[in-house]
């Protein structure tokens, strides 16, 4: 008898908005749509995420993460994650709009925290 898959979305956070855009920015690159979620938490800060599957892990075969990061720099409000790396090295920025020779990662503002997001 197989062992009963967790029905949860596991909780990751990284340390910083670079983590969380490199980790959309591979997405991307590979072909797959990705995007990342905002909302504010209860103490007002602003909170990204992105939702990736966990594939290929023992018996725990498309194991929902979420990976989040947490604005203690304050971002701003724009609408796209801009992610781009070259010979003077990673540049991460939240833009209103998109740029010419960056992956642009779109961000889809929430009202308000899902029920199935942890706290």
């Amino acid at each position: 008898m197989s062992e009963p898959q967790s029905e949860k979305l596991v909780p990751v956070r990284v340390s910083s908005i670079h983590d969380l855009a490199r980790i959309a920015a591979t997405i991307i690159s590979l072909g797959q749509p990705a995007y990342l979620v905002r909302y504010n938490n209860s103490d007002g800060k602003k909170v990204y995420g992105i939702i990736a599957v966990l594939r290929d892990y023992y018996k725990l075969y498309g194991l929902p993460m979420l990976y989040y990061y947490i604005d203690s720099d304050q971002l701003g409000d724009g609408n796209y994650l801009l992610v781009k790396v070259d010979d003077q090295g990673e540049h991460v920025e939240v833009s209103k709009g998109t740029k010419p020779g960056w992956i642009a990662v779109p961000i889809i503002d929430l009202a308000e925290k899902p029920a199935f997001f942890p706290d």
